[in-house]
């Protein structure tokens, strides 16, 4: 990915090395994904919960720590995939006689603390819909390559890219559309329509990498590129981990969708770079 000429976004908070600060309560949101996390990973939520209320005694630090960090690369590479979203989205809205507003991301390390509630490492990337944040901690970026076996900086562009689809979701109502029907669907409904939540933020992450090839004509894909993004999403597909963590799939139990819907849906947006062509009610 050529990125290095990127505007970096304005939009970045970085608490690499500060405490999450305090006591981490976890709300709803925050168990769900734990909970989900330890379906995917085959780790005990329990454990996850342990990790994150550890940091329970921790004093809440208010600036970062001085000096250079092995992770300062990779904190300025999301900063410039940020940065492009914004762009592409901007242009995406102002085509529609529409504003974007674009949401945070915040870097941090182990615990932190959000209006979701507390964030351990463990729950890997995610984004929170109360504070318009994204919230990621790098050595996810690390663990693509290692365990997952996604090597290749776009393969971690497109797990940024997919969170700010979740961001978008949320600037169009669909998040709010999906959360109303908990309670009026059955438990299995609900997760199906949770998945293809999911799937319509691969989707959009998709149409993010068709428009970065064009926005401010300079285009930043290199030959590869898709292929490394393709291949996260069939690493973190559902099937896969729960095949890697309990040795066999359970599809209603599905949080993100199979590997193949999640490269198809990606594909698919990068294919055609047309919203109008990923409706939630046309995932499958």
């Amino acid at each position: 990915m050529r990125w290095q000429d990127l505007r970096r976004s304005s939009n970045v908070e970085d608490r690499r090395g500060m405490s999450g600060g305090g006591k981490v309560a976890l709300g709803g949101l925050g168990v769900v994904i734990v909970v989900v996390l330890g379906l995917l990973t085959g780790q005990d939520p329990s454990e996850i919960l342990s990790q994150i209320q550890g940091s329970q005694t921790q004093e809440q630090a208010t600036t970062r720590p001085p000096g250079q960090r092995a992770d300062d690369q990779m904190a300025d590479f999301v900063g410039a995939v940020l940065g492009s979203t914004e762009d592409v989205w901007g242009k995406i809205y102002a085509d529609n006689g529409a504003r974007y507003q674009a949401p945070t991301l915040q870097i941090f390390d182990n615990v932190t603390q959000g209006a979701c509630g507390g964030a351990s490492a463990a729950m890997g990337p995610f984004y929170c819909p109360a504070d318009q944040k994204v919230y990621i901690d790098l050595e996810f970026c690390d663990q693509l390559r290692t365990r997952f076996k996604a090597p290749g900086d776009f393969a971690v562009a497109y797990v940024v890219a997919h969170e700010v689809g979740h961001h978008v979701q949320n600037l169009m109502g669909i998040t709010d559309q999906v959360q109303q029907q908990r309670g009026r669907l059955s438990e299995t409904d609900y997760n199906k329509l949770s998945v293809k939540l999911e799937l319509q933020a691969d989707f959009l992450a998709g149409v993010w990498a068709h428009h970065a090839r064009d926005v401010n004509m300079q285009s930043v894909l290199e030959p590869g590129d898709i292929e490394e993004a393709l291949t996260a999403a069939n690493a973190i597909g559902d099937d896969k981990l729960q095949k890697q963590s309990q040795g066999y799939v359970v599809p209603d139990a599905f949080t993100h969708g199979s590997s193949q819907q999640r490269m198809f849906w990606f594909k698919k947006g990068f294919d055609t770079g047309d919203i109008s062509q990923g409706e939630i009610n046309d995932i499958r």
